[in-house]
C-alpha cells in the first residue's frame, strides 16, 4: 500500500503543471492549544488527489481535480506544499470527504472560538481564563483577576454611573472520584448534567501533564434486561475508561480530583448556526469582553465607567458573580447567559414561552429584573433596529442576575440571554447572528448611559 502510494505521488508531482485551474479557499483556525491550517482545492472534474498531513501544530489537506493548467497563486500554493512534505495520492472517481472543510462560509469571531474550545468546568477555569486575559487586557484601563478566578476589566475608571456587565466562563465538566482495581474511574458531575446522555461519550481529563483522552462507559443494551433498559443510569453506574488496565497504571496518569470535559469541539453546521459544548456560557463571556473592546475603539466618549467581568462558578451556584458585585459595586449591571430556545419539536410555549433560534437577543422581565433596564435595553435594540425576544420569569434567575441583583445594597439589574437548543448537552446549539446582536445591544446600551444616571 505504502509503495502504490508513494509511486502514484511521484507521478503527480511530474504533473503539476497540468493541473486545472482550481477553486482555491484557505482557513485558518487558531487557538490556545492548536493551530490547525486547512487548504482546500477542489473543483467539479474527473480524477481526484488527496493529500492529509498531520504535524503537531498544523494540519494541511489539499484536493485537487488533474487536467490542463494552474494560475500562478494556485501553483504556489501547490509548491509550497510539496516543499512540506506532502505526498499526493490519485483516487478513482470517487468522492471523498475533505477534512477540517467548513460547513458554512460564515467567520465566526476568533475571541469566540478560542474560547468555546477552552476546556474550563466550575472551579478550573484557566484555559478560559488565559483566553480572556488574551484578547480583553490589552483593551482595558486596569485589568484584574481575583481569589473566585473571575476576570474583572475596566474602561473609562473616572465615569459615572458604574455599569457592570457579568457573563460565565465555566462550564459542565465531571470530577474524578475513584479508580476501582481495575482501572476504570468513576466520578461526580460538576453543574446540572442530563444522565442519559453522559455515556458513549469520547472525553478529556485535565491532569497535571496535560490532557488525557477517554470514554464513558456503561453496561451494553445487550446485556440488560428490559427494566435496566428503561432505567436512567446513576452516576455510580457510569464510568470512565482510558484504556488502563489496573488501578496503579489508571493513577499512574489520572489523579482524583482532576477534572473532565465532553471533548466535542465547535463546529458550523449551516450558515451562522454552530454547535459546541460549551456555548453555555463562553457566550456570554464572549460578550462582555467584546464589548469592552469595542467601546474601548468607539469614537463616542462613553460616560459611564465600564466593568466586564467573565465570572467563575455560575455553574454551581453563581458563586463569582456573588463576589464580583460586591467588588465592583456597580449602579448597573447586565447579566448575559443563554436561555432556552423553544422552537424545537417536544417543547410547548404554554409552559415555557416562545423563543427562537435566529430570533435576536432575550430579554427578561420579572421581580429580578429592574423595569428601567428593561425598557431601555428595548429601546436600544429598538434604536438599532435588531430583533429581540421577550421572557417572563417570576421569580430569581438561574443566571448570574440572580446574584448581582441583591449584592451589597441592591444592584439595578437586566438579563438577556442568547437563544439556545438542547441546553447542558455536548452539543448545545446557537445561531452566532443573535451573539453579535448582543454585542451590539450592550455597546449601545452603554454608549446611551448619561453621566450620573443610576436607572433607579
Amino acid at each position: 500500500m505504502h509503495g502504490a502510494s508513494r509511486k502514484r505521488g511521484k507521478r503527480v508531482k511530474k504533473s503539476v503543471g497540468c493541473l486545472a485551474a482550481l477553486d482555491v479557499a484557505l482557513t485558518q483556525f487558531d487557538g490556545p492549544q492548536t493551530t490547525p491550517r486547512s487548504i482546500v482545492f477542489s473543483a467539479q472534474e474527473r480524477g481526484r488527489i488527496v493529500n492529509r498531513v498531520a504535524l503537531p501544530t498544523n494540519r494541511l489537506c489539499v484536493t485537487s481535480p488533474r487536467s490542463s493548467s494552474l494560475t500562478s497563486a494556485q501553483s504556489a500554493n501547490l509548491t509550497s506544499a510539496l516543499k512540506n512534505g506532502a505526498k499526493f495520492f490519485r483516487f478513482a472517481s470517487v468522492q471523498l470527504p475533505v477534512w477540517h472543510a467548513a460547513m458554512s462560509n460564515y467567520k465566526a469571531p476568533a475571541f469566540l472560538v478560542d474560547l468555546l474550545h477552552a476546556r474550563s468546568p466550575s472551579g478550573a477555569e484557566f484555559e478560559a481564563q488565559k483566553v480572556f486575559d488574551h484578547y480583553v487586557k490589552s483593551a482595558a484601563s486596569t485589568y484584574a483577576k481575583d481569589a473566585l478566578g473571575n476576570r474583572i476589566a475596566t474602561l473609562n475608571p473616572k465615569g459615572d454611573p458604574v455599569l457592570m456587565l457579568a457573563g460565565h466562563m465555566d462550564e459542565l465538566g465531571l470530577i474524578i472520584t475513584y479508580v476501582n482495581k481495575d482501572g476504570f474511574i468513576y466520578f461526580d458531575t460538576i453543574g446540572g448534567h442530563d444522565r442519559t446522555v453522559i455515556s458513549g461519550r469520547r472525553v478529556l481529563i485535565q491532569t497535571a501533564d496535560g490532557p488525557i483522552k477517554g470514554v464513558t462507559g456503561k453496561r451494553a443494551i445487550h446485556l440488560m434486561d428490559d427494566a435496566d433498559r428503561k432505567k436512567v443510569p446513576e452516576i455510580h453506574e457510569i464510568w470512565i475508561d482510558i484504556g488502563a488496565r489496573s488501578k496503579k497504571e489508571a493513577l499512574e496518569r489520572v489523579a482524583i480530583g482532576d477534572t473532565v470535559t465532553y471533548d466535542h469541539e465547535f463546529e458550523l453546521i449551516h450558515g451562522s448556526v454552530g454547535t459546541a459544548r460549551a456555548f453555555d456560557n463562553k457566550v456570554g463571556a464572549y460578550v462582555v469582553g467584546e464589548t469592552l473592546i469595542r467601546l474601548a475603539a468607539a469614537k463616542k466618549k462613553l460616560a459611564a465607567k465600564l466593568v466586564a467581568v467573565a465570572t467563575a462558578q455560575e455553574e454551581i451556584g453563581t458563586r463569582g458573580a456573588i463576589t464580583a458585585a460586591y467588588a465592583v459595586n456597580p449602579h448597573i449591571a447586565l447579566a448575559v447567559d443563554v436561555g432556552h430556545a423553544t422552537d424545537h419539536p417536544d417543547c410547548d410555549p404554554r409552559k415555557f414561552g416562545e423563543t427562537k433560534l435566529g430570533g435576536g437577543p432575550i430579554i427578561c422581565r420579572g421581580p429580578n429584573i429592574n423595569p428601567l433596564v428593561f425598557e431601555r435595553l428595548v429601546k436600544a435594540a429598538k434604536k438599532l433596529k435588531i430583533p429581540y425576544q421577550l421572557e417572563a420569569d417570576p421569580r430569581p434567575t438561574g443566571t448570574d442576575a440572580r446574584a448581582i441583583q441583591v449584592g451589597r445594597a441592591g444592584i439595578a439589574t437586566g438579563l438577556v440571554s442568547i437563544p439556545l437548543r438542547y441546553m447542558h448537552t455536548p452539543s448545545e446549539v446557537v445561531d452566532l447572528e443573535d451573539v453579535e446582536r448582543t454585542v451590539q445591544l450592550f455597546v449601545e446600551f452603554a454608549l446611551e448611559l448619561k453621566d450620573g444616571e443610576y436607572l433607579h
